[in-house]
Parts: C-alpha cells; structure tokens; sequence
C-alpha cells in the first residue's frame, strides 16, 4: 500500500508543473478546469509569473494546489499508479486541501474555490510586516515551546515539522527581537521567514471562522482513503471527523511530525510526494528513517504500489 503527500506554501517555484503540462494531455486538461473555476490566469502565474504574483499568498496557494493536482493526475493516468492501493493521503497546511480533493473526498471544484478563499483570507489576515514566522533549527516542538512559557513571549508554534525544525508564528517585532534568546537557548539556527502574516496562529482566528462557514456547507464524500489530519493528526476516513479538523486548521499548529508518527504506527512503509520541490521528503527522513520515500523527480513507472 502507497500514502501520499502534498506541499505546502514555500515549495512554489517558476515553471513547476511545466513538465506534465507540455508533455500530456490530462495536465492540461487539468489546468484548463482549475482555471475555469477561480478564475484566474494560472497558466501565466505559475509558469510566467510577470508580476511576482507566485509570491503572493493570494495566488500561491492555489498555483501550488494546482500544480500537485496536475501531477496526481498524470500519475494516476499514465503511470502504474493504482488508486485503489492508496491507503493513506495528507498533507502540510494548503496540502491538506490538494489530499481531499485527490482522494476525491471534495470535488476538485469545490476544493478550488475553496482554497481560493483562503489564500485570500490569509492574505487579508494581517497588515503587512505586522506578523511574521520564524524557522528554528536544532531542537522539538516540546522544547521551543517550553522556552516560549519559560519566558513569558507571546509566541505560538505554528509548524511541527519534524524533531529539529519548528516553525513559530507572532508579531514581527516579538519575532526579531527574541532571535538571540532562542539562539543562546541551543537554536542551531533561526530564520525570519518570507512570509507575508503569522500562519497558524491566533492571529488567522477571525479568518479561521470565515473560512468555517465555507468548509460547513461543501459535500463531503466517504471512500477508502484515510486522511490523517494537520489539527490533530486523527486518521480518519469519516466526513464530519475531517470536516471539523479542517475548520480548525488555519489558526492552529500543523502537527507535522505525529502525522507521520501516525503512518509509522499504522504500519506504513511506502510514501510518494505529490506536488513541487521535495520538502516533505526531507521533513520525513528526519522524522523517522523507516520509510521508502521519494519525491516526483525520484519515482519511475515501475513499482510504485509495492
């Protein structure tokens, strides 16, 4: 049995995708349809970008959900990847929304319009340079946060990544004034993040609730896949276990690292990242080293579900 996983924001770049668009037809097809529902010139966002906007969460969420749906389905399609020997699918942040509507637990329309809507929320969230996130490597959640209450700072773990990277969110200040506390407390390294608001914090609240109203009226769907939740890392393949997870996504931690605590449990061995670059596959390796994983660059037609 195969999981799947799909990137989230940061693993955009130029041209992704570019490679299934030119070469075949279900890329394109794809593409096309994505288009249609938002809107929106994906074509010339993700392989242009004339304007920067790839940067912009606004129209970074959707191009990177685009271009992993764009490559799921050139797999499905033209590769001996079967859909019915995928066990498990999740993925980190926006990823959660590309896992739903690959599973087909959303239609890929709704998914679209969907997360079309959050990108925007989470663009409107803030003003700008008023939040911020933060990378810190070297150390766990379980010990960045016992620094975080140790000394009062009003800062939140937004990403769980892996045993020794954590992701914090706040405001900007709060982030740039308490770099060398968290360095002189064994942070190998601490970097202020690209990032254009405080991501999974309370600060998404208010946009969290919005965003609650839209995920409350889509049509959820039951099949065989099992989704492993960011909120929670619940494993669950039950429509209103997911649904409630998802509302409470935005404005909380992603809890990367037991997610795939989760998969090492249940047995799992092999994983195929879905989307741009390979993040997730480092994050994995980290995680644990009993997994086969391997990102798209790294997978061939043979063997895939073995």
């Amino acid at each position: 049995m195969t999981t799947l996983v799909f990137p989230g924001q940061g693993s955009q770049f130029l041209g992704m995708s570019k490679d299934f668009y030119d070469n075949f037809e279900v890329a394109k097809s794809t593409l096309n349809e994505i288009q249609d529902y938002v809107k929106m010139d994906l074509k010339n966002i993700i392989f242009e970008n004339r304007d920067n906007l790839l940067n912009f969460t606004n129209y970074t969420q959707i191009s990177i959900f685009t271009a992993s749906v764009i490559i799921f389905r050139t797999l499905i399609k033209e590769t001996k990847l079967d859909f019915s020997k995928i066990e498990f699918m999740l993925g980190h942040s926006l990823g959660e929304y590309t896992a739903l509507a690959c599973s087909n637990k959303l239609s890929l329309e709704e998914c679209s319009l969907v997360l079309k809507k959050r990108g925007q929320l989470m663009h409107d969230a803030t003003s700008s340079n008023k939040t911020g996130m933060a990378a810190l490597i070297g150390k766990d959640a379980d010990y960045v946060d016992n620094i975080i209450k140790k000394n009062n700072i009003d800062l939140q773990i937004a990403n769980d990544n892996s045993p020794i990277q954590v992701v914090i969110s706040g405001k900007i200040d709060l982030i740039k004034n308490y770099r060398n506390l968290f360095l002189q407390n064994d942070i190998k390294k601490y970097v202020i993040l690209n990032v254009s608001a405080a991501f999974h914090s309370q600060f998404m609240e208010e946009a969290q609730k919005i965003l609650g109203d839209e995920i409350e009226s889509l049509n959820f769907s039951t099949n065989h896949i099992k989704i492993i939740s960011n909120y929670d890392s619940s494993i669950s393949n039950d429509t209103s276990t997911i649904k409630k997870a998802l509302k409470n996504q935005m404005a909380n931690k992603v809890q990367w690292t037991q997610s795939i605590r989760q998969l090492e449990n249940n047995g799992q061995k092999k994983i195929i990242e879905v989307g741009p670059g390979k993040v997730l596959s480092g994050l994995i390796k980290r995680i644990s080293s009993n997994f086969d994983i391997k990102s798209i660059n790294e997978i061939s037609d043979l063997d895939l579900n073995d």
